[in-house]
C-alpha cells in the first residue's frame, strides 16, 4: 500500500488518552468500526495499557506506540524489538541521530514503523531557547527531517504547519504523522501548532492524530466520523 491509497478511515488516528484500560475499552467500544487506528502514549502505558497494543491487533486494529524512546542505543534497539513483538504499526522515537539509528536497525524485520518527533507540537521558538537550542522550530525540524531520512526512518512526527514544507523534502515513501489537529471550534488545549483535519491533509500530512475532540465529545463515535469525512473531502479535493 503506497501513501496514496491510504483508506481515509485508517488516516485518522484517535488518541487513547485516558486514565486506565478499562476506560479505554469503553471507548474502543463506543468507536465500534468508526475508528481503525489508536495511539497509546505515556498515559494509558503506564497504566497497564501496553497489553492493550497486542488485543486491538489481534482485533485487526492498528496501534500507534507513542512511547518517544530516547535512551543509549542498546537499551533503545531492545525496547523497539519488544513493541515490535506486541503488533505495533507505529512507534515514536525522538529525532537524535544515535537514538534513530538504533531504532531503524532494530525494527528490520518486523512490520513495525519507526516515526522520528521532530519537535513536539507544545513547543515554539521561546521553548526552543529555554531549553538551550539555537535554532528555531522550523530550522530544528528540518535539520531532523534530513538526519532521519538518511538514517531510513519511516516517517516523521511533526505539526501540520511543517508538513507542506517537509514533504517538498522527503521521500515520498515518508510518512508524516500530524498531532495538533483540531476540527473548528475546538479548544485548542496546551497545542501551540494546530491545524483544522482538513487542512493538515491538504498541507501533506497522511495520519491525523486526534485526542481530546473525540474523547470529550458528547459522541465521540459522531466526532470521529466527521473528522473521517472531512478528509475524504479534502483528499477529494487536492
Amino acid at each position: 500500500m503506497t501513501l496514496q491509497t491510504i483508506d481515509p478511515r485508517d488516516r485518522l488516528i484517535v488518541a487513547l488518552d485516558l486514565p486506565d484500560v478499562d476506560a479505554a475499552e469503553a471507548m474502543i467500544a463506543r468507536l465500534g468500526d468508526s475508528v481503525t487506528f489508536y495511539k497509546i502514549g505515556y498515559q494509558l502505558g503506564y497504566a497497564g495499557g501496553l497489553p492493550l497494543v497486542r488485543k486491538l491487533a489481534d482485533t485487526g486494529k492498528k496501534v500507534f506506540a507513542d512511547l518517544k524512546m530516547h535512551d543509549i542505543g542498546n537499551t533503545v534497539a531492545r525496547g523497539v524489538e519488544s513493541v515490535a513483538k506486541l503488533g505495533a504499526t507505529f512507534l515514536t522515537v525522538h529525532g537524535y541521530p544515535q537514538t534513530m539509528q538504533a531504532a531503524a536497525n532494530a525494527s528490520k524485520g518486523s512490520g513495525l514503523k519507526i516515526l522520528a518527533v521532530t519537535v513536539l507540537t507544545s513547543y515554539d521558538n521561546e521553548d526552543l531557547k529555554a531549553a538551550g537550542y539555537q535554532l528555531g522550530v522550523s530550522d530544528l525540524v528540518a535539520a531532523r527531517a534530513q538526519q532521519a531520512q538518511a538514517l531510513g526512518i519511516d516517517g516523521l512526527v511533526c505539526s501540520p504547519e511543517e508538513a507542506g514544507n517537509l514533504r517538498k523534502h522527503i521521500k515520498p515513501e515518508m510518512c508524516l504523522v500530524t498531532p495538533g489537529v483540531r476540527p473548528a471550534g475546538s479548544d485548542v488545549g496546551d497545542q501551540k501548532r494546530i491545524m483544522t483535519p482538513a487542512r493538515a491533509i491538504v498541507e501533506g500530512s497522511d495520519y491525523l492524530v486526534v485526542g481530546r475532540p473525540v474523547m470529550e465529545a458528547a459522541d465521540p463515535k459522531a466526532a470521529a466520523e466527521a473528522i473521517v469525512a472531512e478528509i475524504t473531502q479534502a483528499l477529494a479535493n487536492k
